[in-house]
């Protein structure tokens, strides 16, 4: 490969990089949009709402267009509760988002089943980890959990994720996220290899 061009190469993914790792200068997203994922079981529509959550839709639309999502498992599901993903399957672009916390949207849609939301570990800390609800969980929607979207198409491929992990370590037998924080994909590949995953997600025009 001539040099200039291998020295083009490397610079635009460092660049790519960059962007994926942490960006929160986007332009906003629709009122109203939707966001096809491709996952091993199947596609999955999810309807989105800015008017439900606004600062939660932004940072969705933001982290779909980065294709943050691309290749993250699903790491927790439990059946009757949540399917929750968005740990990426590398460290270091984990560890720069986790400082890149949201404010939290007020309590509006309920946690009703299909309904996607943003996982929290109190007040004003989501980041990128997000659950779809498998069951109506109003119990949540007191508790800082505000819904921003829904899926629309795809729930009963939402229902055959794989499940047999159960809870995460280590109050259960399933992933730890400190673990995924730390190795990534590598670790829940190596682990966990059952797992379902998003291959793709795309905002649809």
């Amino acid at each position: 490969m001539n040099t200039n061009i291998r020295t083009l190469l490397i610079t635009t993914l460092a660049a790519a990089a960059l962007q994926l790792g942490c960006s929160s200068s986007g332009d906003g997203a629709p009122d109203l949009f939707r966001v096809k994922m491709e996952t091993s079981k199947g596609n999955v529509i999810i309807e989105v709402n800015k008017e439900w959550a606004p600062l939660g839709t932004d940072r969705f639309h933001e982290l779909v267009k980065l294709g943050y999502y691309d290749g993250n498992r699903f790491f927790r599901v439990l059946p009757g509760f949540v399917a929750q993903f968005g740990m990426h399957g590398d460290p270091a672009i984990t560890a720069k988002w986790s400082e890149s916390r949201l404010s939290d949207d007020p309590p509006g849609q309920s946690n009703v089943r299909g309904t996607v939301t943003f996982a929290t570990s109190g007040p004003n800390t989501r980041t990128t980890q997000l659950f779809i609800n498998l069951a109506d969980n109003v119990n949540l929607d007191q508790q800082g959990f505000t819904p921003f979207g829904k899926v629309v198409e795809g729930m009963n491929v939402v229902d055959q994720l794989f499940k047999g992990y159960g809870e995460g370590g280590p109050n259960g037998g399933g992933p730890e996220q400190g673990l995924i924080r730390m190795q990534g994909n590598a670790y829940l590949q190596s682990k966990f290899p059952l797992l379902d995953y998003v291959k793709k997600a795309t905002i649809e025009q």
